[in-house]
């Protein structure tokens, strides 16, 4: 177990947690956002990161302060905290980003790693190979090995009380991303940054992102905690952190004032093609687009820079308050629909469901069914795991309205696209208390009817009968054939269902009776 790491709460993958780092004496609340700072460029001073901003800790590069003599020298006589005025925790990066832009660097793990813990890091890291997507295997086999000996000889360097990172690449393989996640987990290092997913981004390759990052949580263990190198966009923190990752770093707010670039939860704005500030923030409260414009060059690129702080430190404590509320997916979704290419993040992470389910709570906030995608959540496939466990009898009417005044069955459960059947004594448990449209989705209904397909096999002697209103054929395509099917008419049966009174006392739900009479297939 690593014991300066402790989860607190958790929805989906995602976590809040408590990192403590012992060198700074400072206890970290996960999820976390790094802001990046250049020695040799200050947008922001450090000390208002953690006053203004709420910012527990930082990320510099020690490379670029090791490789700048009068900044080195400065650190290894001040010490760093006191050379950025920041008295929350650091890491330090290792040059590793140099390497990979640059092909060569003039340091080695145990060289830099001891350099980290001179100049007074509490996070260090070693020289890691970040190897680019789309690699051959090839390379990406050869920069693994690499890497492995540089956490080989991380471990045998005495860094006193500085915790290390554990870097976990292995490009856009899965299952090299999980060898490299079970090995970093196997040693005595104590972060573990998933790393080379910038270009990733940088690209819009949400989907590939996800998979990587779900192949190296693989292999991780659930007391790791995460970081997601060079992501801090705030339109992917609810996706990263769903996921499973703790901690992220940013320059973006930075760089990206410099180029003009204003940031929102759901893209990147110019601000020449702003007429309005579509934020609350301190600086939008207080400036027009108008204002910002008119200012000079650094004034100007210093708002911006705080504005983007401030709308991505905003997010991560949305993202926060989602996991206590047990509606961190909902979030997900939320923000997928800002972006193509997050949507195909979002789908890319319902790839991965079985291994969310696992984790995910088995009670929580209210399921809302939002799209098509919502049928994939984990919380439905454990809903069909757990029909397996249900009995039915001998005979049972399945339908999507009330209990009919008058029936033969010998029971009557509802049935409730994404879900599927249940007994109507579950309808007041997560997640069949769901909210989902009355004018369902192809999606929702295939869903369903995988779920009415796993109740009739668990139970191959019940005569089911299916009551649905007008299902895709697809999805009646899923149903076994041993089902009857019957087609409920809306208008008739809905407004027959609103002037009954049910008599089941099970039936608490807004749905009222359906008519007593069902129209078969047939008719």
């Amino acid at each position: 177990m690593r014991e300066h790491f402790e989860i607190r709460d958790h929805d989906a993958a995602g976590r809040i947690g408590e990192l403590t780092v012992p060198r700074a004496g400072v206890t970290v609340e996960t999820p976390a956002l790094l802001p990046v700072i250049n020695p040799n460029i200050e947008t922001i001073d450090p000390g208002r990161l953690r006053s203004e901003f709420g910012a527990d800790m930082l990320i510099t590069n020690s490379y670029i302060i090791r490789t700048t003599d009068d900044v080195r020298e400065r650190a290894l006589e001040e010490g760093l905290h006191e050379l950025l005025g920041f008295d929350g925790a650091i890491m330090t990066d290792s040059g590793s980003f140099q390497l990979a832009e640059y092909g060569e660097i003039d340091t080695t793990t145990t060289e830099i790693l001891e350099f980290q813990r001179d100049i007074g890091s509490d996070v260090g890291t070693p020289v890691d190979i970040p190897t680019p997507p789309d690699a051959s295997r090839e390379q990406a086999e050869s920069d693994l090995a690499v890497t492995r000996q540089a956490l080989a000889d991380a471990e045998a360097v005495d860094v006193g009380d500085m915790l290390v990172n554990a870097p976990v690449q292995g490009s856009t393989y899965p299952d090299l991303r999980e060898r490299a996640g079970r090995e970093a987990a196997a040693t005595d290092l104590d972060v573990f940054p998933v790393g080379a997913v910038v270009p990733m981004m940088n690209g819009y390759r949400y989907g590939d992102m996800v998979d990587a990052v779900a192949a190296a949580k693989r292999g991780l263990a659930e007391d790791c905690p995460v970081h997601l190198f060079g992501a801090g966009h705030p339109m992917m923190f609810a996706l990263a952190v769903a996921l499973g990752c703790d901690l992220f770093d940013s320059a973006a707010y930075a760089l990206m004032a410099r180029d003009g670039r204003y940031l929102t939860v759901s893209g990147t704005e110019q601000l020449a093609d702003l007429d309005y500030l579509p934020c609350s923030c301190p600086i939008c409260h207080e400036h027009t687009p108008e204002d910002l414009r008119a200012v000079d060059a650094d004034e100007r690129e210093s708002l911006l820079a705080e504005h983007n702080l401030h709308v991505t430190f905003e997010e991560l404590r949305r993202v926060k308050q989602a996991i206590r509320d047990g509606d961190l997916l909902e979030l997900v979704e939320k923000r997928a629909r800002g972006h193509p290419a997050m949507v195909d993040g979002y789908r890319a992470l319902l790839d991965h469901a079985d291994q969310l389910e696992r984790i995910d709570s088995a009670s929580k906030g209210t399921f809302f069914g939002l799209s098509d995608e919502s049928a994939r959540r984990p919380e439905v496939g454990r809903h069909h795991e757990r029909l397996a466990r249900l009995s039915a009898p001998d005979s049972l009417l399945c339908t999507e309205y009330g209990t009919p005044s008058d029936h033969d069955y010998d029971e009557v459960w509802r049935v409730v696209p994404p879900f599927g059947p249940f007994p109507r004594a579950l309808s007041e448990t997560y997640p069949l208390t769901a909210e989902v449209p009355d004018r369902t989705d192809a999606g929702a209904e295939r869903a369903a009817a995988e779920g009415l397909r796993a109740l009739v096999e668990a139970n191959p002697g019940t005569d089911v009968t299916l009551a649905h209103e007008g299902w895709d054929d697809d999805a009646l395509g899923i149903v076994p054939e041993s089902v009857t099917l019957e087609t409920l008419h809306a208008d008739s049966d809905r407004a027959d269902a609103d002037t009954r009174t049910d008599g089941d006392a099970d039936s608490t739900d807004a749905d009222a009776d359906r008519s007593a009479e069902s129209r078969s297939e047939s008719e």
